[in-house]
């Protein structure tokens, strides 16, 4: 008898697993079928040919290896000339250092990112290339003229896999509030800011918040970055349900925080949407103290961690989740590595909870008049008495 229920208790568990998957899945990517995807880890193309540049007669920053603190201050120590040669034969190296100027960063950046729209544009006329390859250059020229778009502001750029882009909304400079949002799954550079369910997108729910900050504080500078600066889930598979791709992103979002604290960037509240909550889950251990004030996570299926405590951090811990949200049907279990664990918005967790009542479905959590946008801006201006 003892047998035959640990037998059906171990049946229980591998269903409750199988149908995680299939919920975690469905529910982030759509009933498409997914593929696994492979992560995009390591320093950006070019590193290489950046460790091999002694042209200013030293040794320039392992950009696999050198802390953000260490890449600050070697290009303090550089005259503006020499700043400039750098990003000029590095652009991707440059544009993607933590740790380096961000001025210098935009400008590498722009510059990586003519020259792969001009690669675009030339491959889709190649005649060794079919229909279908013209198609898609044409539409990766498109996407690349997008992001070179007066006024927009590149802070990283990687071409590899499906493409990874950090963008900055505000005077990242002058910003006194900061604010960084990461996204879940199905986010690439062509998903990146949508013009289809907005606030959705990293860029839409960036823009949202920054609006919401300047019309609660008017006369405080602030900025907010869209950053997916990881490879993202996509469609129905393993990958949303397990922590895979999160473990892969978390040194990547640990990493970019440290660079904004040594480039002199205000700590800023990180808001982590959907599967972007196991990476801040996983990231937030690894986080230096003062890297950021606070972590919100918005319809989480879970931070692999069972309580706010395991996640070893100084900053406040918030959750919210609305009725309509479809991630409160995902069961909050790890089993056989599916599934991401304890609800955030459970009060054993022990989050801070926001309101979320006006917000509709998954991807409704900074859309404009909403309770959890108007509260969201209040914690990233460092007003945590004001949510309510």
């Amino acid at each position: 008898m003892t047998v035959l229920r640990s037998a059906v208790r171990r049946s229980k568990r591998a269903l409750t697993a199988a149908a995680l998957a299939l919920a975690v899945a469905a529910g982030t990517g759509g009933w498409a079928a997914g593929s696994a995807q492979t992560a995009v880890t390591g320093p950006a193309p070019g590193a290489a040919a950046w460790r091999a540049d002694h042209s200013l007669g030293l040794s320039l920053p392992d950009p696999a290896s050198a802390s953000p603190a260490e890449v600050a201050r070697f290009f303090a120590a550089l005259t503006g000339a020499q700043r400039q040669a750098l990003a000029a034969r590095h652009p991707l190296t440059v544009g993607n250092l933590d740790g380096a100027p961000v001025a210098l960063r935009y400008q590498a950046n722009a510059r990586a990112l003519r020259a792969e729209r001009d690669r675009a544009l030339a491959r889709s006329t190649d005649p060794a290339g079919t229909r279908q390859d013209h198609q898609q250059a044409r539409r990766a020229a498109a996407r690349y003229a997008s992001l070179l778009a007066p006024g927009r502001q590149i802070l990283a750029f990687d071409p590899r896999g499906r493409g990874q882009v950090a963008e900055v909304h505000g005077d990242l400079a002058a910003a006194r509030r900061t604010a960084v949002v990461v996204p879940g799954s199905d986010i690439d550079l062509a998903t990146f800011d949508r013009t289809t369910d907005p606030y959705g997108t990293p860029t839409g729910m960036a823009r949202s918040l920054r609006r919401q900050m300047a019309a609660e504080a008017p006369g405080v500078p602030t900025a907010v970055i869209a950053w997916v600066g990881y490879t993202t889930p996509v469609g129905l598979g393993p990958d949303a349900a397990t922590g895979r791709l999160a473990e892969a992103g978390a040194p990547r979002l640990t990493r970019f925080l440290a660079g904004l604290a040594a480039t002199g960037t205000p700590a800023p509240a990180v808001l982590c949407h959907s599967y972007g909550s196991v990476v801040c889950g996983l990231a937030a251990p690894r986080t230096g103290r003062g890297d950021l004030t606070d972590l919100i996570v918005f319809g989480s299926p879970g931070m692999r961690r069972d309580t706010a405590a395991d996640l070893r951090t100084p900053a406040r811990v918030w959750a919210a989740r609305d009725a309509s949200d479809w991630i409160g049907d995902v069961p909050n279990v790890e089993v056989l590595g599916l599934g991401h664990g304890t609800d955030p918005t459970d009060p054993a967790f022990g989050a801070r909870r926001v309101p979320a009542v006006r917000a509709e479905g998954h991807t409704g959590y900074l859309a404009p008049g909403t309770d959890s946008l108007r509260d969201f801006a209040a914690i990233a201006l460092g007003r945590p008495a004001d949510v309510r």
